[in-house]
């Protein structure tokens, strides 16, 4: 039997670990599908605080991890399988096998969303990306136009990087205006490299017969009008969907799939604890799923010590 079980390692998980780990309650922490999360694919972090240079992404998740683990938490390269949250103790399946906690933190983030595309499901990974950091500098990619989908801050920092390698980088937005916040929406229109394309949609992406992408077909959403734009690759940006599809119908969520908080991180369920980008589509921020972080743990904390008196 384990005091706390922490789904997740990204930057609400592995705070989470070491406030618990600290705490004397040798947390276990499970890593699921990807380690460190979605920000160990982000090239540069400038605006978590203490790095007045920015840090890789990557880097900082392995720094969080080694502080945690100095401190007695105990991280798994494992995936939760099945969740049992019907009982006193939560019951997990994790890779095939039993594990059994006291209280449980969830932190398990969030995905990419998809287009919904069929072409784009038939062409992922022959040309069709959701991490420009991961792929950009395959040679595929080297000195080719390429096409970012999305208006945010993570479309915009997808469509920046790309330009290392892109010989022309069109960023496709449905609006006329970027959602991104004005400092990197304005750095990435002063950008030569970058050409927007507003009011437009991805209808599909071509060309499923010769299985890789040569282009994308796209819609402006005002006209009507149809333009095909050549591109050796598509890369998708438009937003992320939490990873909460294991709790559904156990946990309360909201439409959207994000797990509701009760009182500070407790959920519908005594014992269950969330943290991070699972329970949050306001903020997703990295500073802000570690504060998250930080309340899980203490909210464990004190749940424990309350099974006790």
């Amino acid at each position: 039997m384990e005091n706390v079980v922490i789904i997740g390692t990204g930057c609400a998980g592995l705070t989470a670990a070491i406030y618990t780990a600290r705490a004397n309650l040798a947390p276990v922490v499970l890593t699921g599908t990807m380690p460190g999360g979605l920000l160990t694919t982000t090239s540069i972090v400038e605006n978590f605080p203490g790095f007045p240079d920015g840090v890789d992404g990557y880097e900082l998740m392995t720094r969080m991890q080694q502080q945690a683990e100095r401190f007695g938490a105990k991280v798994k390269f494992a995936t939760v399988d099945a969740a049992d949250l019907s009982g006193d103790t939560v019951k997990l399946t994790v890779d095939g096998e039993p594990l059994e906690t006291r209280t449980l933190i969830i932190a398990t983030g969030a995905g990419h969303r998809h287009l919904g595309l069929e072409s784009e499901k038939l062409l992922d990974k022959k040309g069709v990306t959701y991490c420009a950091t991961c792929d950009g500098a395959l040679p595929m990619f080297r000195n080719q136009p390429l096409v970012v989908v999305g208006g945010g801050d993570s479309a915009c920092e997808e469509a920046t990087y790309l330009t290392r390698f892109a010989s022309t980088v069109y960023l496709v937005h449905r609006r006329d205006t970027l959602r991104a916040s004005k400092i990197m929406a304005d750095r990435t229109l002063a950008h030569p490299k970058i050409k927007p394309v507003w009011d437009s949609v991805v209808e599909e992406v071509l060309d499923v017969k010769q299985d890789k992408v040569t282009g994308v077909r796209v819609k402006n959403v005002k006209t009507d009008a149809s333009s095909v734009i050549n591109c050796a690759g598509l890369f998708v940006a438009i937003g992320h969907v939490p990873n909460t599809q294991l709790f559904k119908g156990q946990l309360a969520m909201d439409e959207n799939g994000y797990l509701l908080r009760k009182e500070g991180s407790q959920t519908n369920v005594k014992g269950v604890f969330v943290a991070g980008d699972c329970s949050d589509h306001v903020y997703r921020q990295a500073v802000t799923a570690a504060g998250m972080g930080c309340a899980a743990a203490i909210d464990a904390e004190r749940y424990l010590a309350s099974l006790n008196r």
